[in-house]
C-alpha cells in the first residue's frame, strides 16, 4: 500500500524540549540564531521601501517592523500558543517568495504601501482559511520527495553564500582576496572547533567563527558605523503607520499564490527539521506551522511588513550545532524585538561585512544539503525511475538559481512558482512520485510503501 492510502503512524508526538541548556548557552546560541537570518530578514523590507521611493527614515521604519512581527511569530511558532506553532526549533522572517510581485505593485499608480499591506493581510487570512487542507499534504512527501526537496533546498541557498563571501553581489572588488580571507578565517574556525572541541564550544562555533570574522573586519576598515550616532536608542513599531491597508483584486490575488508557494516551502522546511530534531511531522503539527505562517502574515499587514514564512537558513544551524530545544529559538524571539525596539542595535547587527556571514553560510547552507542527502537514503535510491526524479527535480530547483530570467516569458502570476528554487523543485518531486511510484502499478506501489515504512 503506497503513503497515499497508508500513512504512517508518528513514531514520537512530543514536542522538543522547551529547555536544556544554561542560560549563557541559551544566549549565545540563540544569538547564533539572530546573526545568520538577520540579512536575509532585513532584505525584504530594504528591497520593498527602496522600490516604493521611501526616505532612508522610513525604510528603517520598515526594518524594524519586520524584526517585531519576525520576532513574534518565531516565539509562537516555537512555543505553540493555542491554534499555532509547530512547537519546533523555527525562525521566521519575510519571505522572498513574494518581493517580485510586491516590487511590482509598489510601481502600480494607486497601489503602493498601502495596496502591499492590504493584500497580506487579505492572503494571510486566505492562508488561514487553507492551512488545515494544505496540512495533509504531508502524506505526498514520502523520504524520495522529502530528501529531494530538502537538498535543493540547500543548493539554492549557495549562490547567497557564495556572494557573502565574495563581499556581497554589490561589491566592487568582488571576490578580492580580502573577502575570501575573511570568509576563509570564518569557515575555518568553525571547522576546527567542530574537530578539536566539545559541547558548548560546539554549540557556538558559528558564533566564535563570525565574532572572530567582525573583530578582523573592524581592525581592516570594513565595518562601516557610519550614521550610528543619527540613530535613535529606543523607537516603538506602531500599526498603520503608513495608512489604512487598502483592498485591491489583482494584488489579493497574487499575494494568495504566494501563500500557496510559501506553504509548499514550509513543508519541505518543516519536514526537514522533523529529521533533524527525530519528530514525525503529522498533519496535526503541520497544520500548527502553517497556521503561524499565515497568522503572521495577516498581522504583519497591520504591523506595516510583509508575508512572512520560516527561514530555510536556520535549518542548517540546526543541525551543526545539534542544539535542538525550541528555547534557542524562543530566545532568538525575544532577540529580534529587542533589536525591533533598539535601533542602535539592529545598526550595529546590520553593519556585519557580507564576507563574515558568507565563511558562515557555507557551513550552515551545506549541512541543508546533507541532510537532504542522509534522508534519500532511506528511498530507494538504486531504482532508476526514482534516481531519475532526484536529478530532475533538483535541475527545476536550480534553473532560478543559475538563471532567474528562465521563466521570464511566462505570464506573470506564475512568477512566485517560476523564481522558486524550492517551488520548483517541491512540485517536480511531487508530480514525478505520483507518476512514478503512486499511479505506476501494484508493483511500483508497493515497493514505494516498503520503502517508506520505518
Amino acid at each position: 500500500m503506497s503513503d497515499l492510502t497508508e500513512p504512517r503512524i508518528p513514531a514520537i508526538t512530543a514536542p522538543p524540549p522547551l529547555a536544556r541548556l544554561p542560560m549563557l548557552q541559551l544566549i549565545l546560541v540563540g544569538l547564533q540564531h539572530v546573526l545568520l537570518m538577520y540579512g536575509g530578514a532585513v532584505a525584504v523590507p530594504l528591497i520593498i521601501g527602496q522600490a516604493a521611493g521611501l526616505s532612508r527614515e522610513e525604510i528603517a521604519f520598515l526594518i524594524n517592523a519586520d524584526l517585531l512581527v519576525a520576532g513574534v511569530a518565531t516565539i509562537v511558532q516555537s512555543m505553540g500558543i493555542g491554534p499555532m506553532g509547530i512547537r519546533m526549533p523555527v525562525m521566521m522572517g519575510a519571505s522572498f517568495a513574494a518581493v517580485g510581485s510586491m516590487v511590482a505593485m509598489a510601481g502600480m499608480p494607486g497601489i503602493g504601501l498601502t495596496g502591499i499591506f492590504g493584500a497580506t493581510i487579505a492572503a494571510g487570512f486566505f492562508g488561514m482559511i487553507i492551512a488545515p487542507f494544505m496540512s495533509k499534504v504531508v502524506r505526498f512527501f514520502p523520504p524520495l520527495v522529502t530528501g529531494t526537496v530538502i537538498t535543493s533546498i540547500g543548493l539554492s541557498l549557495f549562490p547567497v553564500a557564495v556572494n557573502w563571501a565574495g563581499g556581497g553581489s554589490a561589491a566592487a572588488q568582488f571576490g578580492s582576496p580580502t573577502y575570501l580571507a575573511i570568509a576563509a578565517l570564518v569557515l575555518g574556525t568553525i571547522l576546527l572547533i567542530n574537530r578539536f572541541m566539545r559541547g558548548f564550544w560546539v554549540n557556538i562555533s558559528v558564533l566564535i567563527g563570525m565574532a572572530l570574522g567582525y573583530v578582523l573586519s573592524g581592525a581592516i576598515g570594513m565595518v562601516d558605523l557610519s550614521g550610528l550616532d543619527n540613530t535613535p536608542w529606543f523607537q516603538i513599531v506602531t500599526p498603520l503607520h503608513f495608512g489604512m491597508p487598502e483592498f485591491h483584486l489583482a494584488p489579493i490575488l497574487s499575494m494568495c499564490l504566494v501563500v500557496v508557494i510559501i506553504f509548499v516551502e514550509s513543508t519541505g522546511m518543516f519536514l526537514a527539521l522533523g529529521k533533524i530534531t527525530d519528530q514525525e511531522v503529522t498533519p496535526r503539527m503541520l497544520r500548527r506551522g502553517l497556521l503561524c505562517d499565515a497568522g503572521a502574515s495577516f498581522i504583519a499587514g497591520f504591523f506595516n511588513t510583509f508575508t512572512h514564512s520560516s527561514f530555510a537558513q536556520n535549518i542548517g544551524l540546526v543541525q551543526m550545532t545539534g542544539v535542538r530545544c525550541r528555547s534557542v529559538t524562543i530566545m532568538a524571539g525575544v532577540f529580534l524585538i529587542t533589536l525591533s525596539l533598539l535601533p542602535k542595535a539592529a545598526y550595529l547587527v546590520a553593519s556585519i561585512p557580507p564576507a563574515v556571514l558568507g565563511g558562515a553560510a557555507i557551513a550552515m547552507f551545506g549541512m541543508v544539503a546533507a541532510t537532504g542527502i542522509k534522508i534519500l537514503q532511506e528511498a530507494d535510491i538504486a531504482d532508476r525511475r526514482n534516481q531519475l526524479l532526484v536529478a530532475v527535480s533538483i535541475g527545476m530547483g536550480l534553473i532560478p538559481v543559475v538563471r532567474p530570467e528562465f521563466f521570464a516569458h511566462l505570464p506573470l502570476w506564475m512568477d512566485p512558482i517560476t523564481h522558486s528554487g524550492i517551488a520548483m523543485a517541491a512540485v517536480s518531486a511531487v508530480c514525478l512520485n505520483l507518476m512514478f511510484n503512486v499511479l505506476g502499478g501494484a508493483g511500483r506501489a508497493a515497493m514505494s510503501g516498503h520503502v517508506h515504512q520505518h
